[in-house]
């Protein structure tokens, strides 16, 4: 039986002209439109205890375009209008099923400004691309080809707070299959000194992408500090500039996260992390931003949708596993490990790298979870009984 292939988003820049521009710019205003007065409806009918679908927004959508009021709906295609509808109704089941917060109201400023086009909104045909409403295909840059043969199956246009223009193209991907099995294994402990510390041994330098532009970013985020607030073009421009600086962070963060989670992933059939919770750390004033910089989170999350495509396999150790103050060799368990301290040696005489250390322990309380089904927790010695971890070692002793 063949193997069915995974969907991958391929997103590109383009260029649009003045009429495109102005099209999609009109689209995006009509979908927060839309996406709003849905949202306000089914709170509404939320307060009276009833509960509104997608078919009964729709059926909304078809009489708001008949007002006068809201008439200008109809000058955009309908597929974006609709998409929205679908995303807030995708929004709900996860509010409902606790997944996540209650939606909230698109903002004109703040909000991701974004359409998506099923493919009965597009055309794609010898690689040029016209979306619903527009006599011309988008000028877009290639920066790599698209799978050969594929058919996009949906279409978002989308522009950033740095006014850049994109598009991503969700297609099937042959490349996406699993990759031959191997018994590597490995132990991935995150840090703020490096960005990565492997079991074995292994250091990845961190780059700190926000502290190489920081000096830019201050001077652009002060110059738009000095600008009169409100939609002055000299307040726009001076935004914009911020955003750009946040951007060319972003972008260099990303690309650098991708190389090393692509390598991972291909590396290890077994990748242990540590299930760290984030938005918690960064409360932490002195640390927030070199948090924030390292993107631990955004790491995970590659991390976990590659090992899917590739058939690889994450562990998520419990966030108080004390990985750092557990000697990887005996076992010991150290009271007290600040976070100054680097080196150590254990009462057994071995001396421990803190983070090389903390991703064999990590390892060690994967593995124990692979093979035991136990949690990884430290557990108490107590007579005649040895935690999970030191079962797993010691069948692997001759």
């Amino acid at each position: 039986m063949a193997m069915a292939h995974g969907k991958r988003a391929f997103k590109y820049r383009f260029y649009p002209t003045d009429a495109q521009a102005v099209e999609l710019s009109r689209t995006f205003g009509c979908v927060r439109k839309v996406y709003n007065l849905a949202l306000a409806a089914r709170t509404e009918a939320w307060t009276r205890q009833e509960r509104v679908n997608y078919n009964q927004s729709s059926a909304m959508l078809t009489a708001w375009k008949k007002t006068e009021e809201l008439a200008f709906l109809n000058d955009v295609s309908s597929v974006p209008l609709q998409q929205c509808l679908r995303h807030l109704q995708v929004a709900f089941t996860n509010f409902f099923a606790k997944r996540a917060k209650y939606p909230r109201f698109k903002s004109r400023k703040k909000s991701r400004t974004s359409a998506e086009y099923t493919i009965s909104g597009f055309h794609f045909r010898d690689g040029k691309l016209t979306l619903a409403k527009m006599a011309e295909p988008l000028d877009i840059r290639w920066s790599r080809p698209l799978p050969e043969g594929a058919r996009p199956s949906t279409v978002t246009a989308s522009r950033d707070a740095a006014g850049r223009w994109f598009v991503s193209l969700l297609c099937d991907d042959p490349a996406i299959v699993p990759l031959p099995a191997t018994d590597a294994a490995v132990g991935i402990d995150v840090g703020l000194n490096h960005l990565v510390t492997l079991s074995t041994g292994e250091k990845i330098a961190n780059p700190r992408h926000e502290r190489r532009d920081r000096a830019r970013l201050a001077l652009a985020q002060r110059c738009l500090a000095k600008k009169a607030k409100g939609d002055g073009a000299n307040r726009v421009k001076a935004r914009r500039k911020v955003a750009r600086a946040h951007a060319r962070i972003a972008d260099r963060r990303r690309d650098h996260l991708h190389k090393l989670t692509t390598r991972l992933v291909r590396e290890n059939q077994t990748l242990v992390i540590e299930d760290l919770a984030v938005r918690n750390m960064v409360r932490n004033r002195s640390l927030a931003r070199a948090i924030s910089d390292a993107a631990w989170s955004e790491f995970r999350s590659m991390l976990e949708y590659k090992a899917t495509w590739y058939g690889r396999e994450v562990i998520a150790v419990d966030r108080w596993f004390p990985s750092s103050k557990l000697c990887s060799t005996c076992g010991t368990l150290t009271d007290k490990m600040p976070l100054n301290v680097r080196t150590w040696t254990c009462d057994c005489g071995t001396s421990h790298d803190r983070d090389v250390n903390a991703a064999k322990n990590l390892l060690a309380a994967g593995r124990a979870v692979a093979a035991c089904g136990a949690g990884v927790r430290p557990q108490r010695s107590s007579p005649g009984r040895q935690s999970a971890m030191k079962q797993e070692a010691s069948r692997r002793e001759p």
